[in-house]
């Protein structure tokens, strides 16, 4: 019998988990690139007369570079998830890839205020004065807002709230987990409306500690998905249980 090329049981639960862990180091490439770019940004933000002054350029492009990867991995985690997460939810599915991408142009927008404010420092060449330091500060405030509008607003509700519901109702990850992200979802969507609102600023403690919540559940999940995969749930082991019928079988 000539068994050449048949599939194996195992082989659809196989791609899973290769799914699971592609996905989970998405989410860590996220940390990666996302984080040491808030520190190479550090002069160009933070230096009112940066646009007037001798620049760190070098160090502030690779910030960009790094956010620009940051963008990718932000659509790289909602595009490998997809098709086991629509087994769940087509729409919230939908819903969680167009907040991904969403939150990456939001991101892409910032990196374009930034670099912009290095072209503009050698095209004035020191020059330009009062006049150019405030299109400095005006560049730097645009983007200030995109990280409020996207990391802020779009990962509390794409990554906490329909993520973290996505996970919780399909079992993938354990639940105690998935409920970190659908509780912390809401509160980062809320701080970010406070700072919206003037209620505090956007670096200040009250709204760190309010986005402790998301920040643990994403870097959970994308940990958990990197080492352990999917957990056994009914949305892939259905999947994994498929095999050819018999002729005639209903």
């Amino acid at each position: 019998m000539n068994t050449i090329g048949s599939p194996t049981p195992d082989a659809p639960a196989a791609a899973v988990q290769r799914t699971a862990r592609i996905a989970g180091v998405w989410f860590v490439l996220t940390f990666a690139f996302s984080i040491p770019a808030v520190v190479l940004y550090d002069p160009v933000l933070n230096d009112a007369d940066y646009i007037l002054g001798s620049g760190a350029d070098t160090q502030v492009r690779l910030g960009a570079l790094l956010e620009i990867l940051t963008a990718v991995s932000n659509i790289a985690t909602a595009v490998v998830l997809f098709p086991v997460l629509k087994r769940q939810s087509e729409s919230i599915a939908l819903g969680y890839f167009g907040a991904r991408i969403l939150d990456s142009t939001f991101i892409v927008a910032g990196v374009a205020c930034v670099l912009a404010v290095v072209a503009l420092r050698h095209d004035l060449a020191g020059e330009g004065g009062a006049d150019a330091v405030l299109v400095g500060r005006a560049l730097t405030a645009v983007k200030d807002q995109t990280f409020l509008l996207g990391p802020a607003f779009c990962a509390g509700f794409g990554n906490g709230l329909l993520l973290g519901y996505l996970m919780y109702r399909s079992g993938l990850v354990p639940r105690p987990m998935a409920l970190i992200g659908l509780i912390g979802g809401p509160i980062a969507f809320a701080t970010a409306t406070a700072v919206l609102f003037g209620a505090y600023e956007q670096t200040s403690p009250l709204n760190v500690l309010f986005t402790v919540p998301e920040i643990i559940w994403e870097a959970s999940l994308g940990i958990w998905l990197l080492t352990k995969g999917f957990r056994p749930a009914p949305i892939i082991a259905g999947t994994a249980a498929e095999a050819p019928r018999e002729p005639g079988t209903a």
